[in-house]
């Protein structure tokens, strides 16, 4: 598989940020209450983490090793601006809907996670298409959550009404936070299947790793929680 679509394939499916890695998990709970949210908190993300993936891979060699992370998050903070400044002046609504949840994309785990991770140590062309894939992969998560979750809630799909109110009485729990937990679960159990069946099939999905099951081991941050001798 050519490295590029591999990166690509990685994000999506086989190592997707919601479903699979469980990262970024404020965002997906919070802003998900319509499939319009969810498309657009992933698609800024994905903005994000592919100029700052860029940007890092370019000058990966010239910041010096003791702040990189801070000078990870000057830049990741810099475009972050932008894309508000950007949905605000074209996405007002949009912008509204989500709210504080655009400024936080700044601290997100993918986004420093892929940083310190990935784009740190890899050349340019191939740290864009892996913040690509891993943009991607978090704008689809959100976006299926959004869907099932409006769909539930109100009937709608993308503001469009599909279940007509005459017989579909809406399941409001659905686009209020608990809703947000149910789906997402029933999501990762069938995320989870998927993976049994790639298995069985020797294409195993990846496993989460680092703060999730506390594997420091083999986390791109170890060396930035926290400065421990035999970690």
């Amino acid at each position: 598989m050519n490295k590029y679509v591999e990166r690509l394939y990685n994000g999506i499916i086989k190592e997707n940020p919601t479903f699979v890695l469980m990262l970024g998990m404020c965002p997906t709970l919070a802003v998900t209450s319509s499939a319009i949210n969810g498309l657009g908190m992933g698609l800024s993300t994905t903005v994000v983490l592919v100029l700052s993936n860029l940007l890092i891979a370019a000058f990966r060699k010239v910041i010096p090793n003791g702040v990189r992370v801070p000078a990870f998050i000057v830049i990741v903070a810099s475009l972050v601006t932008i894309v508000e400044f950007m949905m605000k002046a074209y996405f007002q609504s949009l912008s509204a809907a989500l709210g504080v949840y655009i400024p936080l994309i700044v601290v997100n785990c993918i986004i420093l996670g892929r940083a310190e991770s990935y784009a740190s140590k890899n050349p340019v062309l191939p740290s864009i298409f892996d913040g690509l894939g891993m943009g991607l992969g978090f704008t689809v998560g959100l976006t299926c959550i959004g869907l099932l979750r409006e769909l539930l809630g109100a009937g709608q799909i993308f503001g469009v009404q599909i279940l007509s109110l005459s017989w579909f009485t809406p399941i409001t729990i659905f686009v209020m936070a608990p809703g947000a937990f149910l789906v997402l679960a029933f999501l990762v159990a069938g995320m989870n299947i998927i993976r049994k069946k790639m298995e069985e099939k020797g294409k195993p999905l990846a496993e989460p790793a680092g703060c999730l099951n506390g594997d420091c081991a083999n986390c791109g941050q170890a060396a930035i929680c926290a400065d421990k001798k035999g970690v």
